[in-house]
């Protein structure tokens, strides 16, 4: 009998349910791609929007030590996104990509790309699903290798999303 492995979460361990609104992450060992799932209590079209306008996006984007700077959001196929973390230091970290795919309010489909470490783009699905007066976020990231996504994994991912959707949950709250 064939014994396959379990789906892990980055920490490798073996994934388990997590509580309705926590951050899932689901790395498969020897897959060069991760599911990550989050539901935020705020209406689809809200969300979508929080993803694709500048302002609401230095508001939620990224952990909190970081002020957010979006020096292009361009919410079409074909558009271009370059933001910029910047810390209390003045140091900043650079991340852009190109949107391939907009739906509204549905999905976003775009590339990824830290430019402290160039060359490794990953290409990210992010859909929306309303659910009631809430709505499940289901991202699918595909790397170019297994070593790009766990380098990624490695880089602390998990925590500055987890903190970016606390974030952004918290705007959309405020804004009701």
């Amino acid at each position: 009998m064939e014994q396959t492995e379990e789906p892990t979460n980055t920490k490798g361990n073996a994934m388990t349910e997590t509580a309705v609104n926590e951050l899932r992450v689901v790395a498969e060992p020897g897959v060069q791609d991760v599911w990550i799932t989050r539901r935020i209590n705020a209406p689809r079209d809200r969300v979508f929007w929080a993803y694709t306008d500048a302002q609401a996006v230095t508001q939620w984007w990224g952990p909190r030590r970081y002020e957010t700077i979006v020096d292009r959001l361009e919410a079409r196929a074909g558009g271009s996104w370059r933001f910029t973390n910047r810390g209390a230091d003045g140091q900043e970290f650079g991340f852009h990509g190109v949107f391939h795919d907009v739906v509204t309010p549905e999905r976003i489909t775009w590339t990824f790309e830290f430019e402290g470490m160039p060359g490794h783009v990953s290409l990210e699905t992010v859909a929306f699903e309303a659910d009631g007066d809430a709505t499940n976020i289901t991202i699918h990231s595909v790397f170019e290798s297994v070593g790009d996504r766990d380098g990624m994994i490695e880089s602390g991912m998990e925590g500055g999303l987890a903190e970016s959707m606390e974030r952004l949950e918290e705007l959309l709250g405020a804004r009701g």
